[in-house]
């Protein structure tokens, strides 16, 4: 991973392979962002006519580089945009700041250093730039082989940053120093659900995840136990058993917790973690396969977020819960129409073996209610209905309690993580209702984001307040990387889940 330095060097002054500055659109043009001033200076009072020469505009994560003027140690300048200059007085936005550190460490990868002279308001900035420096920094390269088979090594460009300094940071300011060890520590966390997400599913299966978690807590100090097949079969877990049951690859529970002696809250965290999900019966069609192996995002989330929890040392208890299968066709799997008596008591008539989630979500659910947390948050790539709602970057937010959802909402957009609250509207349960079972895994076709929810909701414990986060949108990107977002598993939800807990242990749960 990208090494991360606070440096009281001057952007003239840093010996680094490039130099960041930021720029953005002001009412006449490009505008020179604070921290750059001494760029400008070498450049004689005249980067911003410079960059305009050579095509910039100053908009949000456009990159120019361009050789450095006498007078700066490092080689090469990177001006990247900013997007709209904000009024005089404002500072720039948190996000703003992250997503420009994205796209300058991604046009910086093979580069052994770079110096990160965007504007430093106060520790919170140096965060800001600090996570998308770490987060853009991104790079899966387990399954790259160490030649082109002509004997040459990969290309350097396939590889990250070496390091991130950033200039002007306070080494010795205490905020200072936290603000940049909580980036690195919350990177590396998101980093690893993207590992995870990013593993095909022959390497990666029920077992092989639970694995990792088994390893993690070891490392880390946290408390694990895993359900194994026979453990499912004998407590009654009848979603995780009947999705897991058309595979050769049995199922699992995951428990993993940081606990805390002085915690007074309890967090119960769960994620759906469908390694590879075909369908089932109910077969996906042709062209909506060859991504499935990030089915278990959900499940990576929360993974992330109980390790950032203990690594982070927060006062709060951090239960997550991980329900793991993969749902695959063959003679033992689960039919259209059977019924599953799940480990609530409730029975569901499966009419579509591709709503799995739901269902191993729904014994997870029902499972952390027995312990009786604070709260219940569960994050899943649920639903398509959900991306057709709010497209590719936000993901939805349901709950029990309008207040929680709420809170949960703003401690997303605090964690620069985009979200909207969606409804779960009653009249939708009707659909649900099954001739022979306590209810169906389908609803109505409109609005099947919600009905998920509604599923979902049935096996909350009563009286605890629950948020679900359908991450099916932003959990993998298949485009361009843009920011700080790679292609591939972006780790959705993971930095709001640890916002979360550092809230509750704060004592504001919300």
């Amino acid at each position: 991973m990208t090494a991360l330095t606070l440096s009281t060097s001057s952007a003239a002054t840093v010996r680094a392979d490039a130099v960041v500055v930021g720029v953005a659109k002001g009412p006449k043009g490009v505008v020179v962002a604070p921290g750059a001033e001494a760029v400008d200076k070498a450049f004689g009072g005249k980067l911003a006519a410079v960059l305009e020469t050579l095509g910039a505009s100053g908009a949000e994560g456009e990159v120019t580089k361009l050789p450095a003027a006498d007078g700066l140690k490092a080689p090469v300048v990177l001006a990247v945009g900013l997007g709209e200059a904000p009024a005089k007085g404002d500072g720039y936005d948190s996000e703003a700041l992250r997503r420009a550190a994205g796209s300058a460490a991604r046009a910086l990868s093979g580069s052994k250093k770079a110096g990160f002279a965007l504007p430093l308001e106060d520790a919170g900035a140096a965060a800001a730039i600090a996570e998308g420096a770490l987060l853009g920094a991104y790079s899966f390269t387990a399954y790259r082989s160490s030649s082109n088979g002509k004997g040459k090594k990969n290309d350097t460009k396939s590889q990250p940053l070496g390091e991130a300094a950033i200039l002007g940071g306070k080494p010795r300011d205490k905020e200072f120093k936290a603000a940049a060890e909580r980036a690195q520590t919350l990177a590396a966390e998101v980093n690893r659900a993207r590992d995870l997400i990013n593993t095909p599913s022959n390497d990666l299966d029920p077992k092989s995840f639970a694995a990792e978690a088994q390893a993690a807590a070891k490392e880390f100090g946290l408390k694990v136990e895993v359900l194994d097949e026979k453990a499912l079969k004998k407590g009654g877990y009848g979603g995780l058993m009947g999705v897991g049951q058309g595979s050769e690859a049995p199922p699992r529970l995951v428990r993993i917790a940081h606990t805390h002696a002085k915690a007074t809250k309890t967090l119960a965290l769960v994620g759906k973690g469908i390694t590879y999900d075909s369908g089932g019966i109910s077969l996906k069609p042709a062209g909506h396969n060859e991504t499935m192996k990030c089915d278990m995002s959900g499940a990576a989330a929360v993974f992330a977020a109980v390790v950032a929890a203990a690594r982070l040392g927060l006062e709060v208890n951090v239960t997550g819960w991980l329900a793991l299968a993969e749902n695959m066709p063959s003679g033992s799997a689960t039919r259209p129409g059977d019924v599953l008596t799940m480990y609530s008591g409730k029975t569901v008539e499966v009419l579509n073996t591709d709503a799995e989630g739901r269902l191993v979500l729904a014994d997870a659910l029902t499972r952390a209610s027995e312990e009786n947390p604070d709260a219940i948050v569960d994050v899943a790539t649920l639903t398509g209905a959900m991306v057709l709602a709010l497209g590719h970057r936000h993901f939805g937010i349901m709950s029990n309690d309008d207040a929680f959802r709420a809170s949960v909402h703003e401690i997303a957009e605090e964690a620069g993580e985009q979200a909207w609250p969606m409804p779960l509207p009653g009249h939708l349960r009707k659909g649900m209702d099954s001739p022979v079972a306590d209810l169906a895994n389908m609803g109505e076709r409109m609005g099947g984001g919600l009905v998920a929810g509604l599923f979902l909701k049935e096996f909350i414990g009563e009286g605890i307040p629950w948020a679900h986060l359908d991450i099916a949108g932003p959990a993998f990107h298949e485009g361009s990387p843009w920011g700080y977002t790679p292609k591939g598993g972006t780790g959705s939800g993971v930095r709001t889940l640890v916002r979360l807990a550092e809230r509750t242990a704060a004592g504001d749960l919300g």
